[in-house]
Formats: structure tokens, sequence, C-alpha cells
């Protein structure tokens, strides 16, 4: 079983750039109007559209604290905050703002034993 997330878009081709070229994720399938990109498994697409749709928040969760760090170097100004402890969650995170001005979430988990589940 899998899912996809969809996002209305219009500026696909900025959007998709930035999620490859900044986050690492791969370019999953291309459709007509649409394209969906792949991160370890978690599949978004963003769809050609006469307006923009940002709500809800794309977290990408590495196994440690040093994935997060490299993520908010590569984010650089797109970032709205260094990394962090979050206690409520007993996470490590940032959030930064994509082209279209969406949240996306860099974050680990910080379990005892350093696993993710």
């Amino acid at each position: 079983m899998s899912g996809i997330v969809f996002f209305r878009t219009e500026s696909r081709p900025a959007v998709v750039e930035w999620y490859a070229d900044v986050v690492g994720a791969d370019v999953w399938l291309e459709q007509p109007g649409c394209t969906i990109c792949s991160f370890d498994g978690f599949r978004f697409g963003f769809c050609d559209a006469d307006g923009t749709e940002n709500c809800g928040i794309l977290t990408f969760v590495y196994p440690d604290r040093e994935g997060v760090d490299r993520m908010h170097d590569r984010v650089g100004d797109a970032a709205r905050e260094g990394p962090h402890v979050n206690e409520t969650y007993d996470i490590y995170q940032f959030f930064a703002d994509d082209p279209d001005g969406r949240t996306a979430e860099f974050q680990t988990f910080l379990a005892d034993d350093g696993s993710l589940g």
C-alpha cells in the first residue's frame, strides 16, 4: 500500500525543481500537467492550476540531527528558523517555505535508542 498527496500550483517547474535540487526528491512520474515526486517512499505531486494550494505541511524525516542540520544548510534563506528541539513531540526540527509559500518541515525523532520506530 502507498499513497500520494497532491497540491495545485501555478509554478510547477519551480516547485518541482526546489524539491529535486534542494530537498533531494526524485521525479517519480511525469503526467500531463502533474509531476509526482518521491522522497524515501513519500510521494507527493504538484499539478498545474489557476491557483496555488499551499495549506498543509510536507514533513521530511531524517535518521539523525546531522541530516536535519544538512538540510538547514541546503534550504538556506527558505528556512524560517534554526534547527531546534521540540520537547512536546520529542523531535529536532525546523520549518522552511517552498517557492509556493508551502510549509516544509525537516525533522528527526529523538528516540533514546536513535531509531525511528
